[in-house]
């Protein structure tokens, strides 16, 4: 069951993302980029990636913590931002809400993507996978924490007890969901338990 979001089908089918779509299409996409990044030498290849993945961790922690979670005041704007994240946090368990839809990613990436190549050439291209790669990664441990119990590898409970915290202790805290170190480093790490 999803929380409604639009009254038009159309529309409400666009804000879904079920796993078996996200999965091989993002491996596609990965398997092209990576395709056309290559050959590069491998050290700066490798310095362009971790950029990348840096410059993603920083724009997950800051989007989550001022647009996700931004107040408006308009009823244009609540909606707006009900329907962005608010939905979440109403039913956080709803498997084809965990991740951002296709028709959100897809343009954002096509202009990343133009962008880091225009300015920075074969550099961009592996800066772009980094980011992607961060991307994908969140996206995917996003709706794990939400669908899996994680708690086999420790790295994954620490991940999944920092996000269960945001949803369920303090929404106002716990902001990254891979890069959990920004959280610490800005001041927005919660100290609270999770309500037994």
């Amino acid at each position: 069951m999803s929380v409604r979001l639009f009254q038009n089908r159309w529309l409400e089918l666009m804000t879904f993302m079920p796993m078996k779509i996200f999965l091989p299409f993002w491996a596609l996409i990965l398997t092209l980029v990576v395709y056309n990044t290559l050959p590069m030498p491998t050290g700066q290849f490798l310095e362009m990636v971790f950029l990348g993945f840096l410059v993603w961790s920083v724009i997950e922690y800051l989007g989550h913590r001022f647009l996700f979670h931004l107040e408006l005041k308009s009823a244009f704007g609540q909606h707006l931002i009900f329907v962005i994240h608010g939905n979440h946090h109403d039913l956080p368990s709803d498997p084809l809400r965990n991740m951002l839809p296709l028709n959100v990613t897809v343009p954002i990436a096509a202009a990343l993507w133009f962008g880091a190549v225009s300015l920075f050439h074969q550099n961009g291209k592996a800066i772009f996978l980094g980011f992607l790669l961060g991307y994908v990664g969140y996206d995917f441990i996003h709706y794990a924490c939400h669908q899996f119990p994680m708690k086999k590898w420790p790295f994954f409970r620490l991940l999944h007890r920092h996000h269960m915290l945001h949803h369920y202790a303090n929404p106002d805290r716990n902001f990254a969901v891979t890069a959990i170190f920004w959280d610490r480093i800005c001041g927005t790490k919660s100290e609270k338990r999770r309500p037994s």
